[in-house]
């Protein structure tokens, strides 16, 4: 008997030691699962969090990235990523994205408010790598003073004064490029053939720069692989090709702009109200800094010849896909050539006739945005539509969060020019953006889609070769297979 009840001791004993132990090794891993819990769901932690919106945090900082990106290379944001969330949580919902949390708004008024309220609740918030390739000097990252007299030299050159003077230049680059690159051709990669136009015309049309721009082109193409890649600095990596790729347009363009300060300096200055000449005189009265014109230079680029070519070419995608739609924009343009003699180029007032190709223009851009959004980042904790969005969160607002509602666009998904011939909800349709960060070089873009559009529906016929080509997107909106036109010369 006493064996028997030292056994049951000696297992009680051991048990017990066991129990100890196994409770000394879970409770680490168990606080560590609270603290994940927590930092997935921070509603729970006190009251200022519990106005969160509705939505999913996801593990730390990896959240719901993941699915974000699957769904973006597909070119799938709205209905695989947005949709889905909107019909779940609602207009405001909350996420995590690239290792920030995220509260994504949609609808007219929640842009207006972010869009409106830039430099007071939000400011611009780009990631670590756009930062460091587009550079720290450019007018996405400037606030308040220099944000304001950057966009004002943008502005000046761009008012009606300086577009007068870009139409004649812009039309001889594209005829330029028609001729180098059409001619005798009889299947073009338009999506390719436009990237390579617009690159030209933002440097010698916007700048007036002239760099050989087949290798400078090739340049600019390494460094926009890197813009959203991880910022991994090691050999081999996206983001060090582009670093190095950036490194070099560095010196090409500190050169150029030294060469532009010592034209105008000695009165020499040939291309005078071009927006090179107007930043160089800037910095020569000691407004702006050597880095900011370069940095400048190379935002500007980006933004307008990768934007603008996938515009153009998904604006030839609609169009023949709607012929009744081509129809009425080929008339518009055979009306404005009827009234030019020969060898004539057109000018802003003829630009200004193109008004149903602008509505066509504008419907593509609705249903296939060249941009899927921007991030911003709160300064202050924000009260909005009875949620918090606390200090430092990131918002994202979104062009399909109104593109594609019903309450603005009737018959969202559907291919109608003509609901542009009336105004359009403020803040509903904004490809450019809005507010103080509207896109600075937006009418230059207006006028590269209506001018190449016009010189080519009135020179040559044309079909695509692959009607329903795949859209894909890294880190832009691209055709896979660039978007492949056949092309005959008509005869004039």
């Amino acid at each position: 008997m006493s064996l028997v009840y030292k056994l049951n001791s000696h297992h009680q004993h051991h048990t017990q030691t066991m129990d100890s132990c196994i409770l000394s090794l879970a409770l680490p891993f168990l606080f560590i699962i609270f603290l994940i819990y927590k930092a997935c769901n921070p509603q729970k932690a006190n009251t200022k969090w519990s106005r969160l919106p509705l939505g999913q945090m996801g593990l730390p900082w990896i959240g719901e990235t993941i699915s974000f990106y699957r769904a973006q290379r597909k070119n799938q944001l709205f209905d695989t990523f947005f949709q889905p969330r909107i019909k779940k949580h609602g207009k405001i919902f909350k996420t995590r994205l690239m290792g920030s949390p995220t509260v994504v708004v949609n609808g007219a008024a929640a842009n207006k408010f972010f869009m409106s309220n830039e430099f007071k609740l939000v400011i611009s918030s780009w990631p670590t790598s756009s930062v460091e390739l587009m550079g720290k000097n450019s007018i996405m990252e400037k606030q308040g003073d220099s944000h304001r007299c950057l966009r004002g030299i943008i502005a000046s050159t761009l008012g009606p004064s300086g577009l007068q003077e870009i139409v004649p230049r812009m039309c001889s680059s594209i005829l330029k490029h028609l001729q180098r690159n059409w001619q005798n051709r009889e299947e073009i990669s338009l999506h390719k053939s436009t990237k390579i136009l617009t690159f030209s015309i933002v440097l010698e049309c916007l700048f007036g720069i002239k760099l050989e721009l087949e290798t400078m082109f090739g340049v600019f193409e390494n460094v926009l692989e890197g813009v959203l890649a991880a910022p991994v600095d090691l050999p081999g990596t996206k983001f060090n090709r582009a670093k190095k790729a950036r490194a070099e347009i560095q010196k090409v363009l500190v050169d150029e702009v030294r060469r532009k300060r010592e034209a105008i300096e000695r009165g020499k200055d040939e291309e005078d109200g071009m927006l090179l000449s107007n930043l160089v005189a800037a910095l020569i009265k000691g407004e702006v800094t050597e880095n900011e014109v370069v940095d400048n230079i190379v935002l500007l680029v980006f933004a307008a010849h990768d934007t603008t070519s996938y515009a153009i070419a998904m604006t030839f995608k609609m169009l023949a896909n709607h012929p009744h739609c081509y129809s009425l924009l080929l008339k518009e343009h055979e009306e404005i050539a009827s009234t030019k003699r020969a060898g004539e180029t057109l000018n802003l007032e003829d630009v200004k006739k193109m008004e149903y190709t602008w509505q066509v223009a504008r419907e593509t851009m609705r249903l296939c945005p060249p941009i899927f959004g921007s991030f911003r980042k709160a300064t202050a904790d924000i009260e909005y539509e009875g949620f918090t969005i606390p200090n430092g969160w990131k918002v994202l607002w979104t062009t399909y969060g109104t593109h594609y509602d019903e309450e603005y666009f009737q018959d969202p998904l559907s291919f109608k020019p003509s609901r542009f011939a009336d105004p359009v909800q403020a803040y509903a349709f904004i490809p450019f953006g809005g507010g103080p960060r509207l896109c600075a070089g937006y009418q230059l873009a207006k006028l590269n889609i209506l001018v190449f559009m016009h010189y080519v529906v009135t020179r040559y016929d044309w079909s695509l070769v692959y009607p329903d080509e795949p859209i894909v997107m890294d880190p832009l909106p691209f055709p896979s297979k660039g978007m492949p036109i056949k092309i005959t010369r008509k005869l004039i």
